[in-house]
């Protein structure tokens, strides 16, 4: 039986060489195809990121063994311009990304370990780290590269924001099942 709790942040700290291990299991197959240093660095990033205003995680247990988590923030303002988030504000365009996204939960990681997909696992560490969200104004973005993560996210009632060219490359923004604006978000024609 898996237990899936919400964890303070100085309580996930200890598992990082856990959570290293379910990263790599989770990014480093296709379609992510991300390699063993990708998962050193979200490590050594989950340092500084355990510091961030609104900051949120939960580990899903299987008996002692962790086999996935999620972490999640308040998105600054202004709105960040690392990593995937300037795709993410092209998409949404100003006023939408600061309206939209500013101040709201920004789903970072989700991982699970293979042996547990398909058993709700994902969806338990998902509704944990948003059930809280003020105003149910929580977002993520995912890549176009997996299918399986974007239907996912749709299974879960999540609202795709934007619609890249569906060439397979690119980020897509998801709002959460209760964000205020998901009635507002362009469906593709």
């Amino acid at each position: 039986m898996t237990d899936i709790h919400v964890v303070p942040y100085d309580a996930l700290l200890p598992h990082s060489a856990a959570l290293r291990s379910v990263y790599a299991d989770a990014f480093c197959a296709p379609p992510w195809n991300e390699d063993e240093e990708r998962a050193d660095a979200f490590v050594a990033r989950l340092g500084s990121d355990v510091r961030r205003p609104g900051f949120t995680a939960a580990l899903a247990f299987d008996g002692p063994d962790i086999v996935g988590f999620a972490t999640a923030w308040a998105t600054p303002t202004p709105f960040p311009v690392d990593r995937c988030h300037p795709q993410a504000a092209a998409g949404l365009g100003p006023s939408r990304t600061e309206e939209w996204l500013c101040g709201a939960r920004e789903i970072d990681e989700l991982a699970v370990r293979s042996t547990v997909h398909g058993t709700g696992i994902a969806a338990g560490l998902l509704r944990a780290v948003t059930e809280d969200a003020p105003d149910g104004r929580a977002w993520l973005l995912t890549s176009l590269k997996s299918p399986r993560a974007m239907a996912f996210y749709r299974r879960q009632g999540w609202t795709q924001a934007t619609h890249p060219s569906p060439d397979g490359h690119g980020i897509a923004v998801f709002l959460g099942p209760r964000h205020p604006a998901r009635a507002l978000a362009v469906q593709p024609l």
